[in-house]
């Protein structure tokens, strides 16, 4: 067996013998020991040391191993506490495990299955650790990045909405990041240790959704060779989320609002009532209100679920937020590339920011990507950057024509120095002015070039 990682281990017995024991076996496996002859001062080297084991013995004068345990345990609930006792019984024991201690040694003492106890325990931290980093890896990419009053005004939404019980409907445009929200009400809800089951309506055929959502019997349709569970009872003590809840079809609308009153269903091609406890999260892009007057939609269906709105708002009207994104994406991409973590000019970043993004977050977020992907080089200059889609500027909403003409000007000469790549005179023969003269333009127009 190979030996653990190195680890602090702290022994506490009243018996010299057993301490110098136990101490030798275990710095001889390479590990930093320290030792306390009571419960009081096993304490004081616990707060000193932060142990990652402790051998602990039931029997000792003033506080004992149990109390002991129990103030270990308060102190940090992760740490393994392995039992010790000279006299031990199936009731001490089954104390021990119920205040949280990881095992049980009898004395006398075997050196060699303490020692294998001891590295059973160093493994199991070292998963429960590797676990934790899993899922603050897993958290992080689900993070709601920005500082923007409307996202700020969106997280507190998020968390007084995410300990109540109640439906909840999402509304945004494509992209802007309604899955981010239906994930961190379900992180910051009491349902967090429970499954968190995606369903996109628009995603899954007519015909499918219903075995889909409340699952199917062996035989109840063609290709039904084996049953299966649906989302509902896979969701069962979590949260169920129903992304593009707008295009899912009116029959099973019908269904599903009865299974919202009841929280019962039945399979496809089954009798057998379902009973279950699920969260609803619903998400659309769609007004709702809309599809209720072209009959898209049930009204009593949006009732139901419309207990909690709230608004995704679009990249454009946060574009101060652009820069922690950008950030925030070169970061992830490069860790997820193996590559090192870029950095973007100004005059990109400029760009980013003067593009109104219809695509939303997912759009910049795709751009990042390919920023990090396709350039070798660790910072990204605006040549880089691909032409946008000219936003449409509203001229009629200018006061006078050379506030229109002028604005115009500067919209249609960037578009062109963009196309070729910032060089000034390769746009003045494509405008057919002199680069002089063009020079002027871009200095008089406000134009920032890199």
């Amino acid at each position: 067996m190979a030996k653990p990682a190195k680890a602090t281990i702290l022994i506490v017995d009243d018996e010299e013998s057993i301490l110098e024991a136990l101490s030798g076996i275990l710095e001889d496996e390479g590990h930093d020991v320290i030792t306390a002859s009571s419960g009081e001062k096993a304490l004081e080297r616990f707060n000193e040391a932060s142990p990652d084991v402790v051998l602990l013995d039931v029997w000792l004068p003033g506080m004992d191993g149990l109390e002991t345990l129990k103030n270990i345990r308060e102190k940090n609930r992760n740490v393994c506490v392995i039992m010790i006792s000279g006299h031990s019984n199936i009731e001490t024991a089954v104390h021990a495990t119920r205040l949280g201690a990881y095992d049980f040694l009898e004395k006398p003492l075997s050196l060699e299955k303490v020692l294998i106890i001891v590295r059973r325990a160093l493994e199991k931290q070292g998963l429960e650790k590797e676990n934790t980093e899993l899922r603050t890896s897993f958290s992080r990419q689900w993070e709601i990045i920005g500082e923007n009053p409307g996202i700020t005004s969106l997280k507190g939404e998020i968390q007084k909405a995410a300990i109540s019980q109640g439906r909840i409907i999402i509304y945004g445009e494509s992209g802007t990041g309604k899955e981010l929200v239906a994930r961190a009400l379900h992180d910051s809800s009491d349902r967090r240790d429970k499954n968190f089951i995606e369903v996109n309506c628009a995603a899954i055929p007519h015909e499918l959704i219903e075995s889909e959502l409340f699952g199917h019997e062996k035989g109840s349709f063609t290709g039904a060779f084996e049953s299966k569970k649906g989302k509902f009872e896979l969701a069962d003590e979590g949260t169920l989320f129903l992304d593009e809840i707008g295009d899912m079809s009116l029959a099973t609308q019908a269904k599903f609002l009865r299974v919202i009153e009841t929280q019962e269903f039945q399979r496809v091609g089954g009798s057998r009532k379902i009973k279950v406890d699920v969260r609803i999260i619903a998400a659309t892009n769609k007004n709702l209100e809309e599809e209720i007057k072209k009959t898209n939609f049930r009204e009593d269906l949006y009732f139901r679920l419309n207990v909690i709105p709230i608004h995704v708002p679009p990249l454009r009207e946060r574009k101060d937020d652009i820069p922690l994104l950008v950030d925030y994406f070169l970061k992830n991409f490069a860790r997820q590339y193996g590559q090192r973590p870029k950095t973007v000019t100004k005059a990109t970043l400029r760009a980013l920011l003067e593009y109104d993004w219809p695509g939303n977050v997912r759009e910049l977020k795709n751009i990042i990507e390919r920023f990090v992907i396709m350039n070798p080089t660790d910072v990204i200059d605006s040549k880089e950057v691909p032409v946008f889609r000219a936003v449409k500027t509203d001229y009629s909403s200018f006061r006078t024509l050379r506030e229109a003409r002028e604005q115009f000007e500067k919209d249609f000469i960037l578009k062109k120095l963009q196309e070729n790549n910032w060089n000034v005179s390769k746009t003045s023969e494509e405008l057919e002015i002199e680069r002089s003269n063009l020079h002027r333009k871009i200095k008089s127009l406000g134009i920032e070039t890199p």
